[in-house]
């Protein structure tokens, strides 16, 4: 197949400060505005502004190589050739058809003089309007998909299955059900039905090789019972430990943060097997920003952290009743045994021992998941909530957030469980919401 030259857009460099390292046996144009782009950048202190300073660091790290330099083409890993494109004549445009007032524009114009002299090129960029722009002057374009995956055809963590009434009879008698016609994967979970209506709920056993019964609930949980069939195989993965990461998702009141919530209030304060919980979510305003919060980092939080208070009083209200709910809320907070953090502050620490819980994750990015989930020590359980369909980061979309990312690259390990709720358990109106909204 022969070598094509991929011009890399600022923005696929932000999304994924490794992605250089994707063209296998290709070139990999960076024009010079790009690097101007990311220079601009590398001062700011969140994600972007690391992910700039990364890619800033490998590329002046290829200035000491003595194979080659950056403007002809240096050789690095997997066969790729990376070069710095400058364009010393930026009068000259060759018949070139848009304007050069613009970032955009230029780095189409590196494009379309690469291709002019005869190589094969591809723009990336995962700005739609510069693809367009792209295709409409004869120049091939592409989104950047390393780290995306299709939301529609995501993995769900359950299925139905039809079976003999036989096979059903035979699951409650024996407690067990060896299976070998369905690829299941680890720790998914059925619903079995049989024409006799006939039914039961399960979960494939991957080393065992068969289905097995849920865990089975002797009282509430802080208050709470399941209310339908997915939030039975959500609590189900929640208050087993030899599941280590656990991913709920599904659209707003399906009770995704209570029944994460509710399940690390039984593991900490009345089973022990934690030490604390950890409840973060990523600080990114719905709508516009309201600015700059007075006060100390927990009187910051608490603003953004109000959906899980909210959820903290309910179950502690459940729990105690109206009177007492109050005072049970106090108790929990003053033993230090529940911690909220932004997830800004997580890396670098580890976490050994802990019940985490990340909402609305899929408002970060799959390498803002990887540093969260990497600090994850011995005996941690984490547990990632959200709704890929409302992401208020500008940078991600629903096929390329850390939610829906992780649940593709885990779905193949016994340490991983995951639950796609759909059924709006919280009102009448916030069910109809959100199908008809």
């Amino acid at each position: 197949m022969a070598r094509k030259s991929f011009v890399i857009d600022t923005n696929v460099l932000l999304h994924d400060p490794d992605a250089i390292g994707k063209f296998k046996d290709n070139d990999v144009v960076i024009p010079l505005i790009v690097l101007e782009e990311l220079d601009g950048m590398k001062r700011l202190s969140d994600e972007l502004g690391k992910n700039a300073r990364h890619i800033i660091r490998y590329i002046d790290a290829l200035k000491l190589r003595k194979d080659g330099d950056l403007h002809s083409g240096i050789k690095i890993e997997n066969g790729i050739t990376i070069r710095i494109y400058v364009d010393t004549k930026q009068g000259d445009r060759n018949g070139f058809p848009l304007p050069l007032d613009r970032n955009t524009n230029k780095i189409l114009h590196v494009a379309y003089k690469i291709q002019e002299a005869g190589q094969k090129v591809v723009v990336v960029s995962k700005d739609f309007v510069l693809r367009v722009k792209a295709e409409a002057i004869g120049i091939e374009s592409e989104d950047y998909v390393s780290l995306k995956v299709s939301y529609d055809n995501i993995y769900k963590g359950y299925r139905k299955i039809e079976v003999p009434k036989k096979d059903i009879d035979l699951f409650y008698k024996d407690g067990f059900l060896p299976v070998e016609k369905f690829d299941l994967l680890p720790n998914e979970y059925c619903l079995l039905n049989s024409p006799e209506q006939s039914s039961a709920i399960c979960k494939f056993n991957h080393q065992k090789k068969q289905l097995e019964p849920l865990i089975k609930l002797t009282r509430d949980i802080w208050g709470i019972h399941p209310l339908n069939v997915e939030q039975k195989c959500a609590m189900d993965l929640l208050l087993r430990d030899d599941v280590k990461l656990i991913t709920l998702m599904g659209p707003a009141g399906t009770g995704k943060t209570v029944l994460a919530l509710a399940a690390g209030l039984r593991k900490v304060f009345d089973e022990g097997t934690y030490t604390r919980i950890l409840v973060s979510r990523p600080i990114v305003p719905l709508g516009k920003d309201i600015g700059y919060l007075p006060g100390t980092k927990e009187e910051k939080l608490y603003h953004w952290m109000q959906p899980i208070y909210d959820n903290l009083e309910f179950l502690c209200q459940s729990t105690s009743g109206e009177t007492n709910g109050m005072e049970t809320q106090k108790w929990i907070m003053e033993s230090k045994k529940i911690e909220m953090e932004a997830v800004t502050y997580i890396r670098g620490r580890s976490l050994p021992k802990m019940y985490m819980i990340i909402d609305e994750a899929q408002n970060l990015t799959p390498h803002e998941v990887k540093t969260i989930i990497s600090r994850a020590g011995k005996g941690t359980k984490v547990v990632l909530t959200g709704d890929p369909t409302q992401i208020d980061n500008p940078y991600l979309d629903k096929d390329s957030n850390a939610l829906t990312f992780t649940v593709n690259k885990f779905k193949d390990y016994p340490i991983f469980g995951h639950v796609f709720l759909e059924r709006t358990e919280r009102s009448e109106l916030a069910a109809l919401a959100a199908d008809v909204l």
